[in-house]
């Protein structure tokens, strides 16, 4: 009977150990998929980045104060 019970509980955590790997690498997937998706939005919308416009966030302030006195 022990044998038998033994045999049952290590199947179990088989079964249990195959189940996370499953929704492990279901996730990895669904990340990658995300995070390759978002690389090409970024590369679609690279001009828009604030690296390349002129103007900084400082000479906003700048302008706004000004504009208040």
């Amino acid at each position: 009977m022990t044998h038998e019970k033994d045999n049952h509980d290590r199947q179990a955590a088989a079964s249990a150990k195959e189940t996370r790997q499953d929704r492990l690498k279901l996730a990895l997937r669904e990340n990658l998929k995300r995070r390759k998706s978002q690389a090409r939005g970024r590369g679609e919308g690279a001009g828009t980045s604030s690296e390349t416009t002129e103007a900084s966030l400082d000479d906003a302030d700048e302008k706004s104060r000004t504009s208040r006195k």
